[in-house]
């Protein structure tokens, strides 16, 4: 689909690989998790638990990762979507590395492996503890695969939990029918590799990632036997995101250079011989746009529609700039297009409805005004590209819809006919979800501006109020709250739990004025509006605020944090996963490494003390004040560059502190149960949790056990088979 670079990148909460491997169908390999607690202070033995770590969760730990792992294998038939289909083999991943097999199917098909993971790790031994002690060092995941057009070289980016920086290794596969054949093998290895592309099956485009900041592009030329690396581009703007990507027929590879306010791409023909980038529109303040290619044609999705929202528009490749561009289709007011792509003779847009539910508008390149819009299910959240193989020649465009409580079904939309087919084989079918219920809503924020929340239930809503109750939000960078299949969120939903997700200004939900809307000096908004969707919630009859729980991870934990700040009474516990707590400090900090560029969504305090005063108005860590609080567990990463562990071990010393004091100043007859407040740091650089299966696992179970142990709930019991 159109790189929407913008929003994949958004630094606080880390980049989207285009390649990942269902997790839910991995098998189940052993690790350890290491954990670490503060030790209680003296002062407060008589409320030891204020500052207890997890060893109270221990057991019920265990039960929900067995609970977990069960409910993980109740998915495992569920088809590997993530495989890489090229002229003459299909890849996929296992654990030990990739692996292909003849597209031609046989009785027993033959596997070859193409690259074996402990060889990236530097060289293969055999047997004993150092074995075990480099298994434990390197746990190596596939991250992204390309393939060469004619399928003579793979290349894969591969990603320990150590580091956010990722390897590259360009495997060379051969000719087909060529002699002697030679076996698939490593011939090269790059570091810090982002994205990449195949020009050729010589030539090979990548960007590179140091320090959070991807900022050159570069060429591989295999032609000589050692091979040769150029510069292609470097960019200056330190607030620029680089990452290159390749049109849908191939023909077209673009460097985009985005920033959170302006866009600019450079293309190269790879039809033509030179390979030299040439501009498609110098960037200017506000001005989004994302390009992709049809018959001679750019197609180009750029926020030059009504109120700065995106629109269609096309011009030729011979003259690409902005003075040739002609508008092609403008959605309705209201219809947020999320994602372009191009399918034959079609554009295929992503957007959402002004009532929040995901659809796709398809435009006749040949006839615009017969544009059409192809319905989803309505339970459908979250959707995801498949990738068209390398001998793809097919005008289809292929799919995976899911929700957080839905299983990825993979769908198929033939443009040209209108037609839009589920394409289940082995996998679950969409008729099976019919008793869980999904439910869209709006509450009204505080200057009257409707806020989408999406609701699971099993349960009709007018029996939720003694239903346990899972808040989720995110809220910034214009992206999405993850709507994605969600495994462990499918048990609590047949355990009688609600889910919610609040939509709120910030996110990009409602388009790209929906962000504006709450960027810097307007980030109240988003917790304004996330305060009027609990609001609306228990009005409604769903739950109570000793049953609710808010979950967040990275910059979704500033509203989480501000709201608690303020009504910390509206909710029993909260979960929080490399939060992001200390929004004035680090924006006052140009030496961290993302301060620069988030400036742009946050604001700069320095020598601007009205905007000082705006983000030390919610920023959580500095309203922090003497009062109850609700149970917090804060899971953070010891080698976080995006969010420095320093700033939420701060916050959450200063939280204890203030729990302490309103504990004091209160006579025991008044004084409220003291809330827990756990802090599980784990080691590793993985801003989005661990890669190992079985840690992530352990994480979830611990999420679990703490949600459980605060609400005081019972655990869950198996579900008896029912005798006939």
């Amino acid at each position: 689909m159109a790189a929407l670079s913008l929003l994949r990148s958004s630094a606080r909460l880390g980049f989207r690989c285009q390649f990942t491997v269902c997790k839910w169908t991995r098998c189940l390999t052993l690790s350890v998790q290491r954990c670490y607690t503060s030790d209680t202070p003296d002062s407060v033995k008589s409320v030891d638990h204020l500052s207890s770590g997890l060893e109270r969760y221990k057991d019920l730990q265990k039960f929900f990762n067995r609970r977990l792992k069960a409910t993980y294998r109740r998915f495992s038939n569920i088809p590997d979507h993530s495989v890489v289909y090229g002229c003459h083999h299909v890849y996929f991943v296992k654990d030990d590395g990739i692996y292909r097999m003849d597209k031609i199917q046989k009785s027993e098909p033959e596997l070859e492996q193409v690259l074996d993971l402990e060889q990236v790790s530097g060289g293969e031994v055999k047997t004993g503890p150092e074995k075990e002690e480099r298994k434990q060092s390197f746990q190596w995941t596939v991250q992204r695969i390309r393939l060469s057009p004619q399928e003579e070289h793979l290349a894969a980016t591969l990603k320990t939990t150590h580091t956010e920086e990722l390897r590259c290794v360009v495997v060379r596969l051969g000719k087909r029918n060529s002699f002697p054949l030679h076996p698939p093998h490593v011939i090269l290895t790059l570091d810090k590799v982002f994205s990449f592309e195949w020009a050729t099956d010589e030539v090979l485009f990548y960007s590179t990632l140091e320090g959070l900041r991807c900022s050159k592009v570069f060429r591989l030329d295999l032609t000589p036997s050692e091979g040769r690396i150029t510069s292609v581009y470097e960019e200056t703007q330190t607030n620029v995101f680089v990452e290159v990507a390749l049109s849908r027929d191939r023909q077209i590879l673009t460097i985009n250079c985005n920033s959170r306010t302006s866009s600019e791409v450079l293309l190269m023909d790879i039809t033509a011989s030179s390979l030299e980038p040439f501009l498609v529109q110098s960037r200017q303040l506000d001005l989004l746009y994302h390009v992709e290619h049809w018959r001679r044609w750019l197609i180009i999705l750029a926020n030059t529609g009504p109120g700065q929202e995106y629109q269609v528009v096309q011009a030729p490749l011979s003259e690409p700039s902005m003075v040739s561009w002609e508008p092609l289709f403008s959605p309705s007011p209201g219809t947020a297009v999320k994602d372009m792509d191009v399918v034959g003779d079609h554009c295929v847009l992503v957007a959402r409805t002004p009532a929040n539910e995901l659809v796709l508008i398809v435009i006749p390149m040949t006839q615009p005004k017969g544009a059409y819009t192809a319905k989803l299910p309505p339970w459908a959240c979250a959707i995801e590209n498949k990738r068209p193989g390398l001998a793809d020649k097919r005008s289809v465009f292929e799919f995976l819809i899911s929700s957080p409580v839905h299983p990825p079904v993979p769908y198929c939309l033939y443009p040209e006919d209108g037609l839009l087919l589920s394409c289940t084989e082995n996998g679950p079918s969409p008729e099976k979800h019919s008793n869980y219920i999904t439910t869209r809503v709006e509450a009204c924020s505080q200057d009257g501006t409707l806020v989408p929340v999406t609701l699971f239930h099993a349960a009709p809503v007018e029996c939720l109020r003694q239903a346990p109750l899972l808040v989720h939000v995110y809220g910034a960078y214009g992206r999405d709250v993850n709507m994605e299949f969600c495994p462990e969120k499918r048990m609590l939903l047949e355990q009688g739990w609600a889910l919610a997700y609040c939509h709120i200004r910030g996110g990009g939900e409602r388009g790209l004025s929906w962000q504006r809307q709450a960027r810097v000096e307007g980030k109240q908004r988003g917790v304004e509006d996330l305060q009027a969707c609990l609001h609306h919630l228990f009005s409604w009859g769903v739950s109570s605020p000793s049953l609710t729980v808010f979950t967040a991870s990275s910059a979704g934990a500033v509203p989480v944090g501000a709201l608690c700040n303020r009504h910390p009474h509206k909710m029993r516990a909260i979960t929080l996963q490399a939060p992001f707590l200390d929004v004035l400090g680090t924006m006052e900090d140009p030496s961290l490494p993302l301060t620069l560029e988030d400036r742009e969504e946050w604001g700069d305090p320095v020598g601007n003390p009205k905007l000082r005063h705006a983000i030390a108005s919610y920023c959580p860590l500095h309203n922090i004040t003497p009062q109850h609080y609700p149970s917090m567990l804060l899971t953070a990463y010891s080698d976080d560059t995006r969010v420095p562990l320093a700033g939420v071990l701060k916050y959450t010393e200063q939280l204890k502190k203030a729990i302490l004091s309103h504990i004091t100043m209160k006579p025991k007859s008044e004084c409220e149960p003291a809330p827990n407040i756990v802090l599980n740091i784990q080691p590793g650089a993985n801003h989005l949790g661990p890669e190992d299966f079985e840690l992530m696992l352990e994480e979830e179970a611990l999420k679990l056990a703490f949600l459980y142990t605060e609400l005081g709930l019972d655990p869950p019991r198996p579900s008896r088979k029912r005798r006939r």
